[in-house]
């Protein structure tokens, strides 16, 4: 088993950080670039900054921002939100974001997912993925039905087929965050992170539901996820990450260890 990866996701409106449950009722939860510096000091492995509203808003992308968490941070870090062009991947990339993550925009134009892999490599190209179950299908086996526009908007995707579909464009990374589960800190969905993973080969960043250690346990061994995405159980304190990644490495899960001491 690769080394598995914790990482802080920061959702971002108006230039603060916020945290909601199913993608509503959002409260304050601070300052993006001093919550990054915290973060990096802390030991996780990467960041995301996600601007929740700009693809609903179409407001300016957050430029400013990434070049601001690259002067605090030495960890990798992934910026999405409102991208709609390759020119939007290069202004952020050259502000000194490494990824960059879309989603609204690789469902209305699939081509930029193809087209940002050929200029900036596919390392650099995050397709975040927005499923929420809607049914199941005859066999009954669970449709999960992608949305976009920060959950705003029914798509008709199946999840896992359009997971399968954005690797073929060249994606290098699946962020899967779960509608159902978002915020509710009641852990991931493991079934849905677990169909997505195993229909492809790139790393899947499971996302939506983590509560305790014991929910990023579950989502990198039952789920098969590459990576933890966590926001409400650092952001309010109940958990460091330094303890999440001890918890994990005394069940056997590797885990890269930053920072003497962590």
């Amino acid at each position: 088993m690769l080394s598995r990866r914790i990482i802080p996701c920061l959702d971002v409106q108006e230039g603060r950080v916020v945290k909601g449950v199913n993608f509503i009722n959002l409260r304050d939860s601070g300052d993006p670039v001093e919550l990054a510096a915290r973060y990096d000091a802390m030991g996780a492995d990467e960041l995301v900054f996600l601007d929740i509203t700009a693809s609903h808003e179409r407001r300016e992308m957050v430029v400013e921002m990434a070049a601001m968490v690259a002067d605090a941070v030495f960890i990798p870090f992934t910026v999405g939100g409102g991208i709609r062009t390759t020119a939007d991947f290069k202004r952020i990339l050259r502000a000194g974001a490494d990824k960059i993550a879309i989603n609204t925009v690789a469902v209305e134009h699939p081509e930029i997912i193809s087209d940002a892999a050929e200029k900036f490599g596919s390392q650099c190209v995050v397709v975040a993925i927005d499923p929420r179950m809607v049914g199941r299908y005859p066999d009954g086996s669970p449709h999960w039905e992608v949305f976009v526009h920060g959950g705003r908007t029914p798509t008709g995707l199946d999840a896992v087929e359009w997971a399968e579909q954005v690797e073929k464009l060249g994606a290098g990374e699946i962020l899967l965050t779960s509608m159902d589960r978002d915020g509710t800190q009641a852990g991931y969905d493991l079934e849905l992170t677990k169909a997505v993973s195993n229909c492809v080969s790139i790393p899947v960043i499971a996302s939506g539901g983590a509560g305790t250690p014991q929910h990023c346990y579950d989502v990198v061994t039952e789920g098969c996820a590459d990576a933890a995405l966590i926001a409400s159980m650092v952001h309010d304190g109940h958990y460091t990450i330094s303890e999440i990644k001890q918890y994990l490495l005394d069940r056997g899960v590797p885990i890269r260890i930053l920072h003497e001491g962590n």
